[in-house]
Parts: structure tokens; C-alpha cells; sequence
């Protein structure tokens, strides 16, 4: 049995914390409920259109998780101090959008180490940390560093990332558990190595580390990427849901990298039975 088909474009996946984290998968106006389908199956079908999650324009290719390329070229949010904060600009009285910079931007940041693949840095606006963690399907989290700005925490990053990583090994993320990581003492370990942080940043000592579990039943047997460029259509078991990446019986499907791509959805109630081929057809 399958369920009615949702159309409309993707967004990425909405997380909500529970013992287990809950996700809803987001098509048009309408959400789906993922963790009751763990075990069962989805068949999404890509319906050849994107349109720009800005201005809503119909373009031949998502940019930068959804936009089309004038806005990709234009938005503030799109602009490569977002990806690399220690490159911001907005001092220099450069930033494509100041106002959007004051709120985003100018605000108070965290500098983190969380366990997605392995232990790794990273940053995060001040109040939006648990949200952050559970996108990028870390087990573990904690807050070390609080600035006053976004670019103070990227400067921040960079001095970390010389002594672990700043990345996360999304391979490592959907074929296996992370091993358990003592953040604590790997606080205290940076604490006595890095000397050149910039010195509005102020180390935390007295933040409890979060933990989070997935709703994951097992791992894919393939790390096959899915596109929806590629295939046009997903049609398989689902295993779990970890990050932004659905794991499949045939590979992982990450959906931010599809945020705008408009889809048919539907949920199955069984997972499809492996494709299977008599030898006689092969020569037929």
C-alpha cells in the first residue's frame, strides 16, 4: 500500500528534538512524518523543475541550496564570508546586504566541538546551537567559545581547525555510529594549545554537553550518492535519517542539496523488494 502523493518543492529536513530526533520531511505546504517510515519506504520523484527558494523563478540548476543564480550572485546569504566567516566583509562596508548582516551577522556566535564523523569544530549563531547539532547528525555537542560576532567566531575556527578538523566525513556520518569522543577533556586539550584567539572570545567551562540519537535501523550496504539530476526517481527502503541525509536500502540521499527541487512524494507502507533479473533476460 502506498500513500497519497505530496508535490511541490523540497525543503530541507525539519528537526525536532525528542529522545529520538523527530523529522519531517517538507514538500510545498505540506510535511511528512519520517520516523514512523523507518523500515518502510519513499518513492520521490523529481519533476524536472527548480525554482528559487528567493524570488520563486523557475531555473535550470539550484545554487548555493536552492537559489537561482542572479539571486545566488546578489544575497548576502549566499556570499562565501557565510561558508568562510573569517573572511567577512561587513567592516570594510561591503556586505550585499547590511541590515541582513546586522541580524545574522553582528550577533553573538558559538564556537563548537560536536561528533558527527569524529570530533570537529564549528560555529553557530548563539540560540539556534541544537538545531545546528541535530543537522549535521552530531551524537555528541558542546559549546566551548561564546563572540560577539559572527566573523570573531571564524577567526576563532581557523585557530582550532589547525589542531582537528573543521569538516564533517559524511561517508563516516551514514555508515556508521561515531565513536564516543570525551569533548570535556578535548576542551581542556585546546584550551592549553591555542594561544592567538582573538581576545573578544571567551571560553565556556561550565556548559553541559548534549547528546542525540537518530532514527536509524541499520546502515546502507552502498554509499551511493542519490541524485535526483542523475535518476529522476528514488524508489527504495528506508534504513534511517541522520543530518540532512536520508539512508536508503540503494545509497544516501542528502535533501538540503535539493532544497527547490519540485517532487511527487509517497509514502510506501512496505519497502520495495530488490530489483532482480532472471539470467535469461540478461541475453534477451
Amino acid at each position: 500500500m502506498s500513500g497519497e502523493a505530496m508535490e511541490g518543492p523540497l525543503e530541507k529536513l525539519k528537526v525536532t528534538r525528542g529522545e529520538v530526533v523527530e523529522y519531517q520531511l517538507v514538500v510545498g505546504d505540506r510535511t511528512l512524518g519520517l520516523n514512523r517510515l523507518v523500515g518502510k519506504g519513499l518513492e520521490i520523484r523529481f519533476l524536472d523543475q527548480i525554482s528559487c527558494r528567493n524570488c520563486e523563478t523557475p531555473s535550470r540548476k539550484s545554487y548555493g541550496g536552492g537559489y537561482c543564480y542572479p539571486c545566488f550572485k546578489k544575497l548576502a546569504q549566499c556570499d562565501l564570508c557565510v561558508m568562510s566567516p573569517d573572511r567577512c566583509h561587513y567592516a570594510q562596508g561591503t556586505c550585499r546586504e547590511p541590515e541582513w548582516g546586522d541580524e545574522f551577522c553582528m550577533q553573538p556566535h558559538l564556537v563548537y566541538l560536536a561528533n558527527s564523523s569524529g570530533a570537529k569544530v564549528g560555529i553557530t549563531r548563539l540560540g539556534y546551537e541544537i538545531g545546528r547539532w541535530m543537522d549535521q547528525g552530531a551524537t555528541q555537542a558542546l559549546a566551548i567559545l561564546k563572540t560577539p560576532t559572527r566573523h570573531i567566531a571564524g577567526l576563532c575556527e581557523v585557530a582550532l581547525a589547525r589542531y582537528l578538523t573543521d569538516r564533517t566525513d559524511w561517508r563516516a556520518l551514514v555508515s556508521r555510529d561515531a565513536p564516543w569522543v570525551d569533548l570535556t577533556q578535548l576542551r581542556e586539550q585546546l584550551r592549553n594549545q591555542v594561544e592567538d584567539l582573538p581576545v573578544e572570545s571567551v571560553w565556556l567551562t561550565d556548559v553541559a554537553e548534549e547528546r542525540f540519537q537518530y532514527p536509524v535501523k541499520s546502515y546502507a550496504g552502498t554509499l551511493e550518492r542519490l541524485r535526483l539530476d542523475d535518476d529522476g526517481l528514488i524508489h527504495a527502503g528506508l534504513l534511517g535519517i541522520k543530518g540532512q541525509y536520508l539512508i536508503f536500502d540503494t545509497g544516501v540521499f542528502n535533501v538540503r542539496q535539493h532544497t527547490s527541487y519540485h517532487v511527487s512524494l509517497r509514502a510506501l507502507e512496505q519497502p520495495p523488494e530488490p530489483e532482480s533479473h532472471d539470467q535469461m533476460e540478461l541475453f534477451s
